[in-house]
This record gives C-alpha cells, structure tokens and sequence, in this order.
C-alpha cells in the first residue's frame, strides 16, 4: 500500500458528500404505504421498540434506538447476536421488532425470524433489498437502498447507513408529529442538559423573594426608592399601591432619565418618575419566557406578579445566565 501525501483529499471528500446527498434524496421516492403500516405497527406498541442490527447496521441501530427513546417512543437496542443466547428473553409478543440490515440475509437477523413469529411479535425491517428473507418476513419494509456506496471499492458501508440513519430520523420525526409530543416533552427526558434547563424551569424557580423583593410603596420618596434599589442589588424596584397591587417600577435606567430632567432630586417622589404598569410575569411561566420578554423590551429584570396583580418576586437577566437558561 503506497500513501499518496498529495492526494486530492477535498475533491474525495465532496464526491462522497455528494454520493451520500444522492442516496438520502433518492429515499422519499422510495417511501410506500409500507412506511405508513410500520408508524402504525408501532404507534399502536403497547412494548417498546426493539430495535437490532450487526456491524454498522448495528451502530445505526443503536442510534435509531436513541432517537426514537428520546422523541416519545419507547425504544431500546438489543444485538442479535446476543439475542440468540439468552437476549431474546428481553422481547415480548407486546414490543415491535425493528431490524437494519442492508443486505437483509444478515444470519443473526435471520434466524431470530421464526421466533419472532412465534412470539406474534411484529417485525418492521429495514434492508437495501425488498426481495431479501428479511423484508419477505416483515410485516412492514422500509426500502433504504442505495445505487452505490461512497467507498470507491463499494465495500465499506458509507451511503447505505447514511440512508438508513436518515430513514431512521425520518420514521421518529413522523412519530413524533403523530404523537403530538412537545418541546416540553422533549425536555423531560433530558433534564440535565441546557434544553431541559430551557424548558423545564419556570420563573418561580429562579425569582428573588421575600425580603429579596425590592418593593416600596406608591408615594415613596425618591431617596428610598434608590436606597431600595442599592440594597436588593436587581437594578429596579417594584411600585405597589394601597393595595399592594404593582403600580410601576423604577429602574436605573429611570435614574439616569431623572437626573437629566431633574436637578433637585430631594423633592421628588418615586411616582413622579416611575414607569407607570412595568414589564411583569407570572411565576408559573417557563424562565425561557422570561428571557423573550427583556430581550424584546431590552430591559434586564422583571416583577413577577400573583393572579390579584400583587408584586410576590423578581428576576434579573443575570439569574437566568447562571441557571444555564440563556
């Protein structure tokens, strides 16, 4: 074997992207009401997904699995390999066999075919040929075929587990959209990374209470409204009225208008100067909300407010930085 250190290694890498491009594209003319009965076959589950495959039909698999377990379809993998020595006890008549092999002669795949039918277990396979045992067997096939793989020999299995990852993604998308599932949804089953952050936490997670509340009443004067201010740290103080109700805020911002319209700061209260209603939210609104709301007013904190009106927090753009929500 001779190395080439002057190979044309960008021109290798946009054929293969190429050819791989082609092999996904050419999938959607290949879709038939076969891909329709296998979401139905597995939407009507009432196991889980079993998904299984050798080689790097296996790694494929693996990766549908995860996929599917994170988009609201209950999923897992199992080798085949293994299956035949005692995995096979983990499959049940009530889950729905999902099997990748891109030849669909796979001899560990196929000889779990008649115990699945045993079983009564339904069998979805994905194989590069509609006439192999495995799509013969199943009750449903997804044709990831492929004219040609991208390895110059046409060996090494590049633009076939491209196409079958993509047809992967694209039977969890449809499931997905079929189940109704929700970023919400989505994020409870990643509750340590920052889109579970994103959508799990809510305002009355992050917000300041308390004695942490900076609030002065309706009529104040001025001084305490900045005394307020200084001492609770946010950059702004609630307003509330008679009843306790939020009648404005002031704000730093506001200080700096005061000063340039006012020179005698003594006399003044903080009505005068305030920013009568203010940005508010409810505690029970996800902190993402939050976020929306001071960049689309380009303001850093906010009063949040109970259902009577009634200031019971506040929270600062910083808060949100540090939770991991922005």
């Amino acid at each position: 074997m001779t190395i080439d250190t002057d190979f044309a290694f960008r021109a290798s890498a946009r054929r293969t992207l190429e050819l791989e491009q082609q092999a996904i594209a050419a999938l959607s003319g290949k879709l038939s009401d076969d891909f329709d009965r296998a979401c139905r076959l597995i939407l009507a589950c009432q196991g889980r997904v079993v998904v299984t495959g050798m080689g790097k039909s296996g790694h494929i698999a693996r990766k549908i699995a995860a996929t599917l377990a994170s988009t609201g379809t209950p999923a897992f993998f199992v080798h085949p390999g293994e299956a035949s020595h005692g995995d096979l006890g983990m499959i049940t008549a009530r889950d729905v066999v999902l099997a990748l092999s891109n030849s669909g002669e796979t001899q560990e795949i196929t000889a779990l075919l008649p115990l699945l039918k045993r079983m009564g277990t339904p069998l979805i396979s994905m194989t590069g040929r509609p006439a192999s045992a495995m799509a013969c067997h199943a009750e449903a096939h997804l044709d990831a075929g492929v004219e040609r793989e991208a390895c110059p020999l046409d060996l090494a299995p590049t633009a076939s587990t491209t196409a079958a990852l993509a047809l992967g993604d694209a039977l969890a998308v449809a499931l997905l959209e079929a189940r109704g599932f929700t970023a919400e949804d989505f994020a409870l089953s990643h509750p340590g990374g920052t889109l579970g952050r994103r959508l799990l936490l809510k305002v009355e997670d992050l917000m300041h209470s308390g004695e942490r509340l900076p609030s002065v009443v309706i009529g104040s004067p001025l001084r305490e409204a900045l005394l307020e201010i200084t001492h609770k740290g946010l950059g702004f103080t609630c307003v509330v009225d008679e009843q306790g109700r939020l009648a404005g805020v002031y704000t730093d911002g506001d200080l700096r208008r005061t000063l340039d319209q006012h020179g005698d700061l003594r006399a003044l209260r903080v009505d005068d100067v305030m920013t009568r209603g203010g940005k508010r939210i409810r505690a029970d609104i996800l902190a993402a909300e939050a976020v929306r709301l001071m960049e689309d007013n380009r303001i850093t904190a906010l009063a949040v407010v109970d259902a009577d009106d009634r200031p019971i927090g506040a929270i600062h753009m910083h808060d949100l930085l540090v939770s991991g929500v922005i």
